[in-house]
């Protein structure tokens, strides 16, 4: 009787023993919740430059340059609008009062140090030269500028029939811009008799 007792406590003993031993010394993943990551704002300063918002559509600007012995400059701003293109801005370093032909021209090219690289008046339907908004007239034809008294020009005109950046015939983004020693009288073909070349700039789009 007393050999059964023993025997039954061993067991008792070995099944109790063997039922902590099997437990796992583990912690239940299912009770910690994961944890997101952290999140981030791309740095603008790591984007790429053909990232960065394209420049304004239908705007443009000429930095215009001195030729050859003259000290005329000055900086415009040429913008789309309904049938033609704006062009306002500033010419400095003309004679006090004088009044100067102003135009776009074929070429945007300045290398010559005449300007004459900038070759002539832009006329892609080839017409007559001739004042905006009274005759026939080139697309880069318009009214001349004149100095204050301090040789400063401001410009406040348009190019009828002219567009900017389109890609058309009429296009003037890429042609120059040239502004003349003497007045355009409005009538001589092709260029209206304004002489020499004082400044050229190129139109393009803003950087």
């Amino acid at each position: 009787m007393r050999s059964l007792s023993t025997t039954l406590l061993a067991s008792s003993l070995a099944l109790a023993l063997a039922a902590c031993g099997g437990q796992p010394d583990t912690v239940d993943d299912a009770a910690t919740p994961p944890v997101a990551p952290a999140a981030t704002t791309p740095s603008t300063d790591s984007m790429p430059a053909d990232a960065a918002p394209a420049p304004a559509a239908g705007s443009a600007v000429a930095v215009l340059t001195a030729t050859e012995g003259n000290a005329v400059t000055g900086e415009l701003r040429f913008e789309a609008v309904d049938g033609g293109v704006a062009i306002t801005g500033q010419v400095n370093g003309l004679s006090p009062g004088s009044e100067h032909g102003f135009h776009v021209h074929e070429h945007g090219d300045c290398s010559a140090p005449d300007a004459t690289s900038a070759g002539g008046h832009f006329n892609p339907a080839g017409t007559a030269h001739g004042r905006v908004g009274s005759d026939e007239h080139h697309v880069g034809d318009t009214d001349n500028i004149v100095a204050d008294d301090t040789g400063v020009a401001t410009v406040d005109t348009r190019l009828a029939g002219a567009t900017l950046g389109d890609g058309a015939p009429t296009d003037v983004l890429g042609r120059g811009v040239i502004v003349h020693a003497d007045a355009d009288d409005y009538a001589t073909q092709p260029t209206g008799n304004a002489g020499a070349r004082l400044a050229c700039g190129v139109i393009s789009q803003p950087q």
